[in-house]
């Protein structure tokens, strides 16, 4: 019996293992995510792979799918930042969307209503004699 079965998914969790890695990619501060679009309105969601010394892979652009991270943006999951301009395409920064979470007020714990304070315990000094 698979999981989602016994427990039916929320609003936040994504709905495929791609959504997910996509979402830890853009959600890692490390890791700036772009996205490209075209005079002629493609668009093409990125970021950069740096070199790993031990494998020996990275150091290029690594393209994300398009269709996941647009169904991320119209869910309200990610966003985009300011734009930057040139004559044949338009770059934004792309951020996950974190919604505020309200402070949660924790009650004070109820007060007895004759409470002796607990005796100060003092160290008594000894003398040597």
């Amino acid at each position: 019996m698979p999981l989602t079965a016994i427990r039916p998914q929320s609003a936040d969790t994504p709905r495929t293992p791609a959504t997910a890695d996509i979402l830890r990619i853009v959600s890692d501060a490390r890791t700036p995510v772009f996205v490209t679009v075209h005079a002629n309105g493609r668009r093409r969601y990125s970021y950069w792979r740096p070199l790993d010394s031990t494998t020996g892979r990275g150091g290029c652009y690594v393209a994300l799918p398009t269709a996941e991270c647009d169904e991320l943006q119209a869910a309200g999951r990610i966003t985009l930042g300011d734009p930057l301009t040139d004559p044949t395409k338009t770059t934004y920064r792309v951020r996950p969307l974190r919604t505020a979470q309200t402070p949660t007020r924790v009650p004070p714990a109820p007060r007895r209503p004759y409470a002796v304070p607990a005796p100060v315990r003092t160290r008594d000094r000894i003398r040597a004699a």
